[in-house]
């Protein structure tokens, strides 16, 4: 079945916000994206799917380059991304080409009824939405559907060609661009993941004496190579590096590899992945064809037997096994959250720092503000962080203290950790043996890792694109404790409808041939919201039931489906769209029976 021409749903409201970046310094509004194919994006930097959808919208936006205008509607999470400042350091660091608008106040988000970080939604010429696709997967969908749009209304005349009011900002250069993480050398220099210019340099001091990779983005091997946006580097046992034949495993985050440098000989070869993201599928097996998701730090760990990778694309950690060449899953279920126990039933949300202290690998989970542990034994602890919304600045008592958005961890001599509290700016430490959290520095920009170096603390300043050495005193910080300020939704106790609406893209049909083609799982914080149906199935619509005596949660809703061109050919191409949803909930007598949450296409519903 062919999808006819897109309906209309409803007039798009105005773009409401505190200003416009990527625009030359115009203030832009609806009417003047008038002829042409709008694309809003809903997306807030600390979100890794988000930033997914950034890469996978750069073919579709040079495709229809001369009829089609994205502008970014960045809707933040946390307070730091509510900085014009940061938010202005984000753009550039993540290579957006697009005017943003910037919606502090997600005032354009609650215009257009968002409910999830990635949301697409797509404006005809004569100002209607046309189309709506949360998550991640969905350009295929897109070209289809603009290709539709495209087609009405040059045959209406509605349609005008040309260049949109994208304007490039002026970026200063400097040395490191965006730095991720450092690690030591055995010779007591410094490698760096430079990852907004795409390359693996070695310091001494400051000065650059070795740089893997060209500096242009991309993912060839050999002397000449390219990465795109690394972010961590693990150094290989001596004894590995002979058996294997190099030296520095590097997460290549954008190509989703993990890619060797010998350092004798400068030879960069691609050790994990086939490029291609993770949606479904394997996830253990020969490690060039296993798909990885954004590995974001990697890590050698003895007891392990491998390098670890904090794979922040799907919630997981993973193991690399550079004798065998195998990768597989070493904790989590891909379900975002934090859940302690064994590893293989653990939640996680966007590892994205690793760090060893003998039997203890520690680790910092982004998206839940968190500081956590794994044992040998694969039981994984939680020291700091409670969930998907709580973030803050407070020290003390682990059980009370608060991080914002932590992206690096690192083991001090005394077995003391240090966090790289990113979006407060910060460098924490937490003792285990006393449970206390202090405040080292202050004043930091993103720092998003740090190294001991001759007794130093050397901290990746990301954001001011460079290494530096703090004067760390510890000291006390009572801050306020923040929740993410998504609106809400107020829903009533008893029965309730859960539907995901996905609508297979014009020329496509849900895949069927081996089963069911689509797939639900529903869970709750707390556990005790949902009386009835938490679980997987294969609807999309499901009757559950909300407790009586539960105020207010979190709905977690992870939904997938898979489609393919129904042109009548046997072997026709097959996509598979996938989406989480973390919804924050308020039970009260008056609120909706029916919740929709849209994955593809438009609410018929509504």
């Amino acid at each position: 079945m062919t999808t006819a021409q897109p309906r209309r749903l409803s007039r798009a409201p105005e773009l409401v916000g505190r200003g416009w970046l990527n625009t030359g310094g115009k203030d832009l509004h609806l009417g003047d994206f008038r002829g042409k194919v709008l694309l809003l994006d809903f997306w807030t930097f600390c979100c890794i799917n988000c930033l997914h959808v950034l890469d996978e919208l750069r073919p579709v936006e040079e495709e229809f380059s001369d009829v089609l205008v994205t502008v970014g509607v960045h809707s933040p999470k946390f307070v730091h991304e509510a900085d014009p400042v940061a938010l202005r350091a984000a753009v550039e660091r993540y290579d957006v080409h697009h005017p943003v608008l910037d919606d502090p106040d997600l005032t354009t988000w609650q215009a257009y009824a968002v409910k999830a970080w990635p949301t697409l939604v797509v404006v005809d010429p004569e100002g209607y939405v046309v189309h709506i696709a949360a998550g991640e997967g969905h350009a295929e969908a897109l070209r289809r559907v603009i290709g539709e749009v495209v087609a009405e209304h040059e045959a209406k005349g509605t349609l005008h060609r040309g260049d949109g009011p994208y304007v490039p900002p002026v970026a200063e250069a400097t040395e490191l661009k965006f730095p991720s993480k450092a690690t030591v050398t055995a010779v007591g220099t410094l490698l760096v993941a430079d990852a907004a210019h795409h390359r693996v340099v070695e310091l001494d001091g400051e000065t650059v004496i070795t740089s893997y990779g060209t500096g242009e983005r991309g993912r060839q091997d050999g002397k000449a190579a390219t990465f795109s946006e690394p972010s961590g580097v693990a150094v290989l046992p001596d004894e590995v590096a002979q058996e294997v034949g190099y030296h520095l495993v590097v997460a290549d985050t954008v190509n989703h590899l993990l890619r060797g440098i010998n350092t004798d000989n400068g030879d960069v070869t691609t050790i994990a992945g086939t490029g291609l993201q993770w949606r479904n599928g394997p996830t253990d097996g020969p490690a060039d064809e296993i798909d990885l998701t954004s590995p974001w730090d990697v890590v050698w760990w003895e007891p392990a037997g491998g390098v670890v990778i904090a794979m922040a694309g799907n919630h997981t950690i993973g193991l690399f096994d550079p004798r065998t060449k195998t990768v597989s899953r070493f904790a989590g279920t891909t379900v975002e959250g934090l859940k302690d126990g064994p590893a293989a039933d653990a939640f996680f949300a966007q590892t994205s720092g690793l760090a060893v202290d003998g039997d203890r690998l520690w680790l910092v989970d982004s998206e839940t503000s968190a500081l956590r542990w794994i044992d040998t034994d694969r039981t994984v602890h939680t020291a700091i962080g409670t969930g998907l919304f709580d973030f803050g600045h407070r020290d003390g008592a682990a059980d009370q203290a608060l991080l914002q958005h932590p992206l690096g961890v690192t083991v001090l001599a005394d077995h003391s950790v240090v966090v790289a509290d990113t979006y407060n700016g910060a460098i924490r430490r937490y003792d285990p043996a006393t449970g206390e959290v202090t405040t080292l520095a202050t004043g930091l920009a993103e720092p998003s890792g740090a190294v001991l170096l001759d007794g130093d603390l050397v901290v990746v300043e990301s954001a001011a694109h460079r290494l530096s050495r703090p004067v760390a005193a510890a000291h006390l910080v009572d801050g306020a404790a923040h929740q993410v300020r998504r609106p809400s939704t107020d829903i009533a106790p008893g029965a309730l409808e859960l539907t995901v609406v996905f609508t297979p893209p014009p020329g496509q049909k849900l895949d069927e041939r081996w089963g069911p083609s689509t797939r639900l799982e529903v869970t709750s914080s707390p556990p005790g919201l949902l009386v009835e149906g938490a679980g997987v199935g294969t609807e999309l619509t499901r009757r559950i039931v909300i407790a009586e005596g539960v105020s207010e949660g979190v709905l977690g809703v992870v939904a997938q489906a898979a489609s393919c061109d129904d042109d009548g050919t046997e072997h026709g191409a097959c996509h598979l769209t996938r989406q989480d949803w973390g919804v924050p909930v308020r039970v009260t007598s008056d609120g909706v029976r029916r919740l929709p949450l849209v994955m593809g296409g438009l609410d018929e519903g509504a």
